[in-house]
């Protein structure tokens, strides 16, 4: 998908850009698998959890299959949709009884394509879905399962994508987008190809007016606020943080903490990614 830029006839105009949207083949979803998407503005039993969330652009939810647990039976790709949720796009594909049901869309794929979900070994196609097992090693995959039969969860933002590196014993090593390699299990399921929409990350998007459409509110820097607000606040004029080490608004330490939990499957990454590297868009 290019990207347009417009004539610059305003200082917006002048450094945003847009989707092209040539790739979508159908304007409205599917009304059975659309479901209210509910305003939560980043709050939790009405605390806010999640900063500089609210507003934005009413939308709804398409229900997306990520698990593909029709196995063997040939789907036909529909149309190709756009989904206001990510940056990927949706392919709304239909079985031969005619159910329908969206799909992450791969790079590579066209409308009138027959795609297929399988527990044995099937076709390396883009789009065709199997398990890791059942993979060439150095083919590009993406939507991949952590845990078997519970739906793909790594690998789905756009134009990202995982490399196949190895299949030994029961484990798989997978080389994720974010530099990190790791092993999962070989019989979780993953799809062939990379994620489509590979220019998303590209887009820049000028305005602040644009950005609240999104549903993302300001941002406003601590030593702004008062003391009651924040750590950092207070002073006069432009005094610096007052504190030895930088604090997040609830008062724990910030910037070169480590925050991660320990998980039992930490032993299961061979390799962390590196610091400091910016991993495009996520699902």
């Amino acid at each position: 998908m290019p990207i347009k830029k417009y004539r610059p006839i305003s200082n917006s105009c002048r450094i945003s850009s847009v989707q092209t949207f040539k790739d979508i083949t159908k304007t409205k979803p599917e009304k059975s698998l659309v479901v209210f998407r509910k305003q939560k503005s980043g709050r939790s039993c009405g605390k806010i959890t999640v900063r500089h969330r609210g507003g934005g652009a009413r939308r709804c939810t398409r229900i997306v299959d990520s698990l593909r647990e029709r196995f063997d039976i040939p789907a036909k790709i529909v149309a190709v949709e756009y989904d206001p949720n990510r940056g990927a796009r949706l392919l709304l594909i239909q079985y031969i009884d005619g159910e329908k049901r969206y799909i992450l869309a791969p790079q590579g794929v066209e409308v009138g394509d027959m795609v297929v979900s399988t527990r044995g070994k099937g076709e390396i196609k883009n789009g065709n879905r199997m398990p890791l097992e059942n993979i060439p090693v150095g083919v590009n995959v993406h939507d991949v399962e952590m845990q078997p039969g519970k739906g793909g969860q790594l690998v789905r933002g756009a134009g990202t994508t995982a490399q196949l590196m190895a299949i030994e014993g029961d484990y798989a090593t997978l080389k994720l987008p974010s530099g990190e390699v790791r092993m999962i299990l070989k019989v979780c399921e993953a799809t062939v190809g990379s994620v489509s929409n590979p220019d998303y990350g590209l887009v820049r998007w000028g305005k602040a007016g644009r950005t609240r459409h999104r549903g993302i509110r300001p941002t406003v820097r601590g030593k702004a606020m008062n003391p009651v607000d924040h750590p950092h606040g207070g002073g006069e004029g432009r005094s610096p943080i007052g504190l030895k080490h930088p604090k997040t608004p609830q008062g724990k330490p910030a910037l070169g903490v480590k925050t991660r939990r320990k998980k039992t499957s930490d032993k299961l990454i061979i390799k962390r990614r590196p610091k400091g590297l910016f991993v495009g868009t996520s699902s």
